[in-house]
């Protein structure tokens, strides 16, 4: 009786095989505050890291977070590596023949800076951008004079080294550059560049091997914005509302 007991206890805890077979494989940053970052003893933290965790919980999914870069997300995702990828992707043309999108996040927009004497498509002006990101593709097709980074302070080791005379970057991810000290010493001017391009809704890229997920993404989403879980976050993230 004892053995049947415990068996019976046995059989209503978690099977790790089954946790791990039910996670959600979620690609993530960790060198882009206050989206995705380490905090100080290492751990994974940020905006969308938070509202990938509620939407989790809110699906009774467990995430399995898996740090990548942004130049390599889109085609990672498209090939099934990740199932969902837990940053604010602008929902563009290009990136809907290739993955799909959950309902937005939040809104987005795009930040021009530089020094005052420094204007979009000044022909000696190189411009920064993150690789992989749609500014990056903007300022391609414009055919201006660009650089690539992967972080925030890479951008600033640019512009101090006059290899970049601007920056062009998400709203969220500008955060970080003007809050660092280097970036008032420089003085910057921060325009919005008013691109139709490079301006609109944000959302969590999904792989389209897993179609399925969308439906269940947007539904949680919705509930978390009802329940006051998408506020706390926001207010513990970002000094103003996004959604």
């Amino acid at each position: 009786m004892a053995s049947a007991s415990l068996l019976s206890v046995l059989a209503l805890l978690p099977c790790p095989a089954f946790a791990a077979a039910n996670a959600l494989r979620v690609a993530v940053l960790d060198d882009a505050p206050p989206m995705a970052y380490r905090d100080a003893a290492g751990n994974l933290t940020g905006f969308s890291y938070a509202i990938a965790q509620a939407l989790c919980e809110e699906m009774k999914r467990s995430c399995d977070f898996q740090v990548t870069h942004l130049d390599r997300l889109v085609d990672d995702l498209a090939a099934g590596r990740y199932d969902v990828a837990a940053l604010g992707l602008l929902n563009t043309p290009a990136r809907r023949e290739r993955i799909l999108f959950s309902q937005p996040i939040y809104r987005s927009i795009t930040l021009w800076l530089s020094a005052p004497k420094f204007r979009p498509g000044q022909s000696n002006v190189r411009v920064s951008t993150f690789r992989g990101s749609v500014q990056e593709n903007y300022v391609r097709t414009k055919a201006w004079p660009s650089i690539g980074a992967q972080t925030s302070d890479e951008m600033l080791d640019q512009l101090s080294a006059g290899v970049a005379q601007a920056i062009l970057v998400p709203l969220m991810t500008s955060f970080s550059l003007q809050k660092n000290p280097r970036f008032l010493e420089m003085g910057l001017q921060v325009t919005p560049l008013g691109a139709a391009e490079l301006d609109g809704d944000a959302c969590f890229g999904i792989s389209p091997r897993h179609a399925e997920l969308k439906d269940k993404l947007d539904k949680a989403l919705d509930t978390i914005r009802r329940n006051g879980v998408y506020d706390r976050i926001n207010t513990r993230f970002l000094p103003f509302r996004v959604y």
